[in-house]
């Protein structure tokens, strides 16, 4: 990777580019070094709903082939909407209005605006949830909006399965009255889904076998509704050991939280947490940080481990709950961030994490300062909601596990100069291509759609259906 003398060489062009986002102001690149060239470049894509907003989590690869995703809404009555791309053909498929794969059509309550989850696959259908995003702005806090005149309060976040071959929804039930579902995993071996609901932190199971659905209780104090000492920030991501149905998460405090599936019960891991020091020092009332929690996890099939990072730090982990051990691995910042020695721009960290189909790379799409003049831009100094607090670049890097081997494939930019914002998605096509739901600009204006790096970017010199070399290579 080539670096620049101000130590950060991945600017794209002469052209200034537009950080739409924050306040509509213009940020121009510096003209690059002549050794300084953009790594990766980045296609866009148009699903034909201009008023999509950010997704977090919202996509997956699926087995046959298409990388389904989610572009969500904020408005209290337009849904959001699912789509399905063929990376043979280039082409895109809307799949289904969520309000309305709920069986709310017509009711005038405020839409399913958003899926903040993975999918995940099980017997041909693929598995997710849904989630409000209609939301008033409280004390620099986003909160559960009251409903417009003439309609109905949000219902609650909905259990949903989508049928790959007849392409039909089915609802399987509202997890929690009145709130979204901000995490989910799947047992599929034994067809159960676990998740967290928003914004109290609810534990709900549902059973597919017996169509059972259990709500265990609250898991975070007041989760992001409490105030004060009462208030946390709620966990994202569940990972789900498939030999035992076992399904973990962790709390604002550092605790490692597990749900037997053979007693149906919450409890706390004992012995090990994510209280290291290595991952920074939190007050977990604080909002604005995702404190302890981790960020986002996989399970790993080979190790029968989980493998995660920790949001604020960016340190990749490994968990392995035989031993019930945490170890930290490496740092998966940017090389540009990690030689800024400062946080990135995202308050939460990133949720752009997954394992490739080879099974030993890990993907990871994080942030990178940006230098005008030389100087690296900051953005706001706090804030108390998950959001990117200035502008930033968007970074490729990946992560070979048997090697040990860490590679930042530089930045990523549009071919109009654009930089992808607000990135939180992540999947991975079966050549290696990389995909991501991104805010784009053109014509002045902004929408939230999905972006694709190429594997021919990303590892230069192989083919669309060629195995590419092993990371690290440059």
């Amino acid at each position: 990777m080539n670096m620049c003398k101000a130590g950060y060489g991945h600017l794209l062009l002469w052209l200034p580019v537009l950080a739409m986002a924050f306040g509509g102001a213009a940020v121009a690149a510096e003209p690059p070094c002549p050794h300084c060239l953009p790594d990766l470049i980045a296609e866009t894509y148009d699903s034909g709903f201009p008023s999509a907003h950010d997704t977090y989590n919202g996509m997956g690869a699926a087995s046959d082939g298409n990388i389904y995703y989610v572009l969500c809404s904020t408005t209290h009555d337009v849904a959001a909407q699912m789509y399905a791309f063929d990376p043979a053909t280039r082409k895109i498929r809307h799949v289904g209005d969520l309000t309305e794969a709920c069986g709310e059509k017509g009711m005038k309550a405020v839409a399913q605006g958003k899926s903040h989850v993975n999918f995940v696959e099980c017997r041909g259908k693929l598995y997710f949830a849904t989630h409000t995003g209609f939301y008033a702005v409280i004390d620099d806090m986003e909160k559960i909006a009251p409903p417009p005149a003439g309609w109905k309060p949000y219902q609650g976040g909905h259990f949903l399965a989508y049928d790959l071959a007849g392409g039909k929804f089915e609802d399987l039930g509202i997890a929690r009255r009145g709130e979204g579902i901000l995490a989910m995993n799947m047992d599929v071996r034994r067809g159960r889904l676990y998740s967290l609901t928003w914004p109290t932190g609810h534990f709900v199971r549902y059973d597919l076998a017996k169509r059972d659905l259990r709500d265990l209780g609250p898991t975070s104090r007041g989760g992001e509704n409490g105030t004060g000492a009462n208030y946390r920030t709620l966990c994202r991501a569940l990972a789900v050991d498939p030999r035992d149905g076992s399904a973990y998460f962790t709390i604002g405090d550092g605790a490692i939280l597990r749900c037997r599936y053979d007693r149906d019960i919450l409890e706390t891991v004992p012995g090990e947490d994510m209280k290291k020091d290595y991952f920074g020092l939190y007050d977990p009332a604080s909002p604005g940080n995702m404190a302890y929690n981790w960020r986002q996890v996989i399970w790993h099939p080979a190790e029968n481990v989980v493998y995660g990072v920790h949001g604020n730090s960016g340190y990749l982990f490994r968990f392995d709950p035989a031993a019930v051990r945490l170890e930290v691995l490496d740092r998966l910042t940017s090389l540009a961030s990690q030689r800024s020695g400062m946080y990135d721009q995202f308050s939460y960290g990133y949720l752009g994490f997954c394992l490739g189909p080879d099974g030993r790379t890990l993907y990871y799409l994080t942030g990178a300062p940006i230098y005008v003049n030389g100087k690296r831009l900051a953005g706001k100094s706090g804030t108390s909601k998950g959001e990117a607090k200035g502008l930033e670049d968007l970074h490729l890097v990946t992560y070979d596990i048997p090697a040990a081997k860490y590679t930042d494939h530089g930045a990523v930019f549009y071919r109009d100069g654009g930089r992808p914002l607000h990135v939180n998605s992540i999947a991975v096509d079966r050549d290696g291509s990389v995909y991501t739901l991104a805010r784009i600009t053109a014509g002045g204006h902004t929408r939230t759609d999905l972006v694709c790096i190429p594997a021919r970017s990303v590892f230069p010199g192989t083919g669309a259906n060629a195995v590419r070399p092993t990371p690290g290579h440059r």
